[in-house]
């Protein structure tokens, strides 16, 4: 039950583990980290696909701030994070403080970790923290719009939910809409071009209980979908479950 502050400072110093279940009742969020003239792409990006890369702040070039957490160091204070270069995963470190430029605009994206308490508070219960694993994700056959040089699938996270509580679970992230909002899909995996769900492309195999049903959400991992499939010469991310914990209060986020 860390604040938020707490958990950024276990993160700067060294601990890595997924963020799902830290600091509970605060936003998270997807980071990713552009050189300034691919910026106005990955702005267009999010508006045109804002399901899965809903925008929560955009910073100047060269910062290593956000509104969403005075003080924090999006350098620092993300316990792991992924280094690209030419579409290439080439690094995963702890801390980005070296490779900093002052060209680098950063981009914090909604995350479903942050209704994952909502969820809980409606007696939904979330599988992947039962499990203490990291959320499951995948690729899609489905296409996110293009935006100028970005392009790329749409990647989902899937929870296993009760099938009598599907309708609550989709009631309840629908009010959120800032961190993905309801499901794209319940049910067959294959709809959505997943071969087998017990093999993620991101995250952990969570295990479904009896009766349960796989629920898919838009995910932030998408952006990192499309820099893998464009190939921008360097870019900065979060690592897959690896999120930067905001000071905002998920009910910030939550509409009536």
């Amino acid at each position: 039950m860390l604040t938020p502050a707490a958990a950024r400072a276990q993160y700067r110093a060294g601990l890595i583990a997924p963020t799902s279940g830290h600091a509970p009742g605060f936003t998270q969020a997807n980071l990713v980290v552009l050189p300034r003239d691919w910026a106005y792409d990955m702005l267009l990006f999010g508006q045109r696909n804002p399901k899965p890369v809903p925008l929560l702040d955009v910073t100047d070039a060269g910062s290593t701030s956000t509104v969403l957490a005075p003080g924090a160091d999006l350098r620092t204070d993300l316990p792991k994070y992924r280094v690209w270069r030419d579409g290439e995963l080439v690094d995963e470190p702890a801390d980005v403080v070296d490779l900093w430029r002052d060209d680098l605009v950063s981009f914090l994206i909604g995350c479903s970790f942050s209704f994952e308490r909502a969820l809980l508070d409606a007696g939904v219960p979330v599988r992947n923290l039962e499990q203490v694993r990291n959320v499951s994700m995948y690729r899609t056959d489905r296409e996110c719009r293009p935006a100028g040089r970005l392009s790329g699938p749409l990647v989902v996270s899937m929870r296993p939910i009760p099938a009598a509580l599907v309708a609550t679970a989709v009631q309840v992230t629908a009010r959120m809409p800032r961190v993905h909002g309801a499901p794209v899909h319940v049910g067959s995996p294959e709809a959505l071009g997943i071969v087998d769900n017990a093999r993620p492309d991101f995250g952990d195999p969570v295990d479904a209980e009896p009766g349960d049903v796989p629920v898919y959400w838009a995910c932030g991992v998408t952006p990192q979908a499309a820099l893998m499939e464009v190939r921008p010469p360097f870019a900065i991310t979060h690592a897959p479950g690896h999120m930067f914990v905001t000071d905002v209060p998920d009910a910030v986020y939550r509409e009536p």
